[in-house]
């Protein structure tokens, strides 16, 4: 590990332990500059690690791993804050990856998991599960993996468990039912537990599962080394330091401590302004003229909103998908899979800490009304999260379709784009009601001093072109009726239930037809009007022509490429149809020198052909 000549490691026992603290945290402060150009080698990686970060294409540590990962390694508590996408999962996996491999002298026998790692969403668990099997397997060793969800059946779980695990990834919720099922028992978690992770810690205890880690704290040992990753300092985060962790090392780096960095540099933020009624026509005029860069990101309040606007889309021939809390755990899955592998290019997801809130008051407020119905709503998953965590591939734009109720949910919903530092762009549609948390926003991203983080007006939008497409967007929308919305709803959920439940057993022997499944079916009764598809020239201006013109020489500048995932299966379909109907028995036909095509008659080419003449 490289020497620093003006500051003392970390590990030297004369400075006191608040000394320590503050020199971690000017190291924090100082990282850009005097570790810039430090490789995963120099943090004391193990050569496995470093073989497999190669072979993933894993470049240079980002500041928050270089700070991180040498003070896990020393069995150091971290607090860990680091704003969304700068490689916060990294600098905890592998690090405990490497504590938990096992020693020349042999793996030791553990009754419980050596390491868990605790995260408030089953995607989020999802994703850290396959990070973790995935340098697992690229190390070559070997490393018991596992991933419990809630709504797991008992006797799942218990196979799971079965030989103890050396990771668990799960959430806090599903820990408690292993510990009130007698699955998991405290003795043999004092005995076996050597880290606790608490991934995005600042929704655990916002998303309610404070009794469940309190349920888990007395069975951690005091020798437990504990680490706490979170993208925003909150109350929350507090709460959690102060319950398990013991004298942690809090790194705040630059980047978070200057607030015109809490969203990345590289992500441009818009906002216009119209009424509620009117984000439907907005939002339209955005995708239909190409003023935003694809792929895009719709953020939405409500589920019900979400499949409006979905119906909206297809009336005019815009194909997309929707991410809810409704769906089963495997079609969420299935959809971020084939969103982040560009099988469609537009997603509305629903936030899901509006659905928790909204859903929670009216559980609470019709709960003796809802037992006398015949019909019940669909349950929504608790340990649902689209805002946090999620890596989403290669978003340029999100779009609030509605606002969000807090700055940080602003923070988070913005950090699907820009992540690992690449370009993106939000667009926020704010109404006269929504003025006021806008400010907010504003306030929290301190817009006193005009900087990176301004949200500026959308000014490629003009005025007439929205208004050359408001006959049509009026005359749509009063078509999408709250019936039509509660149908496709309906439909929607059944046809996810019967791809995640009945074919389920199908898709584990046959895993390639999985791509067979298009979750941007259209759920509309009725085919979108040819003449709503395409925007007639005559209703652009050239203020808007210019600005999509520019859209897609940025988009080609890119490298973005129309995705055809779909498209290319069926070329590769096409080209392997019947072989008898295919085959030719004439020889190949080559492009001689002059441009003029001649049939191969072993070295010779002929410029003129009596076929060529026939035909």
């Amino acid at each position: 590990m490289a020497k620093k000549n003006k500051q003392k490691p970390p590990q030297d026992p004369k400075p006191s332990q608040e000394e320590e603290k503050k020199q971690v945290e000017r190291k924090g402060e100082e990282v850009e500059d005097e570790e810039e150009e430090k490789s995963f080698e120099d943090l004391g990686l193990d050569h496995r690690l470093l073989r497999a970060l190669i072979k993933k294409g894993v470049g240079n540590p980002f500041p928050i791993q270089r700070v991180a990962i040498p003070l896990i390694l020393q069995g150091k508590d971290v607090v860990a804050q680091a704003r969304t996408g700068t490689g916060k999962t990294f600098a905890y996996l592998l690090p405990l990856l490497q504590k938990l491999f096992p020693s020349d002298s042999g793996s030791k026998s553990r009754l419980a998991p050596g390491g868990f790692i605790l995260v408030p969403s089953r995607e989020l668990c999802q994703q850290v599960y396959k990070e973790a099997v995935s340098l697992v397997e690229l190390c070559r060793v070997q490393l018991k993996i596992v991933q419990l969800t809630g709504g797991m059946a008992a006797s799942d779980l218990r196979a799971a468990l079965a030989g103890a695990p050396d990771i668990l990834v799960t959430t806090p919720k599903c820990i408690r039912d292993c510990l009130a099922a007698g699955l998991l028992q405290p003795a043999s978690i004092s005995e076996s537990l050597e880290i606790l992770v608490l991934d995005e810690a600042d929704l655990l205890l916002q998303f309610g599962f404070g009794d469940d880690l309190k349920a888990l704290t007395p069975a951690i040992p005091r020798s437990c080394q504990c680490l706490l990753m979170s993208a925003t300092s909150s109350p929350d985060v507090d709460q959690l330091k102060k319950l398990i962790l013991h004298n942690p090392f809090v790194l705040t780096l630059s980047e978070v401590d200057v607030k015109d960095e809490v969203i990345s540099k590289n992500v441009q933020q818009f906002w216009i302004s119209c009424s509620a009624s009117d984000k439907l026509l907005y939002v339209l005029a955005l995708l239909k003229l190409e003023l935003v860069l694809k792929k895009v990101l719709i953020f939405t309040n409500t589920i019900g909103a979400g499949f409006r606007l979905k119906l909206f889309f297809e009336k005019f021939g815009i194909r997309s998908a929707i991410l809810n809390a409704e769906l089963p755990q495997n079609s969420r899955l299935h959809i971020l899979e084939e969103f982040n592998a560009g099988l469609f290019d537009y997603l509305i997801a629903t936030d899901d800490s509006q659905t928790k809130e909204k859903e929670q008051v009216n559980r609470d407020k019709d709960m003796d009304s809802r037992k006398s119905r015949k019909g019940a709503k669909p349950k929504i998953d608790s340990e649902f999260g689209v805002v946090r965590g999620i890596d989403f591939k290669n978003v340029y734009t999100v779009i609030n379709f509605d606002m969000p109720s807090s700055a940080s949910g602003y923070v988070h919903r913005i950090g699907r784009t820009g992540r690992a530092y690449s370009a993106g762009a939000s667009v926020s549609l704010v109404s006269p009601d929504e003025m006021e948390i806008f400010e907010e926003i504003k306030s929290f991203l301190g817009e006193e001093d005009i900087g990176t983080n301004t949200i500026m007006p959308f000014s490629l939008l003009t005025k007439d072109a929205v208004e050359s497409l408001r006959y049509r967007a009026e005359d749509v929308a009063r078509s999408v009726t709250r019936v039509a919305v509660r149908e496709s709803r309906a439909k929607d959920l059944r046809n996810e239930i019967l791809n995640s439940e009945k074919l389920k057993s199908h898709f584990e022997v046959n895993p390639r037809d999985l791509d067979l499944l298009k979750h941007d079916k259209v759920l509309s009764k009725e085919p979108p009007a040819p003449h709503l598809r395409d925007v007639p020239d005559y209703l652009l201006d050239q203020k808007t022509r210019d600005a999509s013109k520019m859209v897609k020489l940025t988009r080609a500048a890119m490298g973005d490429n129309k995705s055809s995932g779909r498209q290319g299966a069926k070329k590769r379909f096409r080209k392997s149809r019947d072989p008898l109907k295919s085959f030719s028995a004439e020889a190949p036909k080559r492009v001689g020198k002059d441009g003029v095509k001649g049939e191969r008659k072993g070295l010779d080419y002929t410029h003129k052909s009596k076929k060529q003449k026939a035909v």
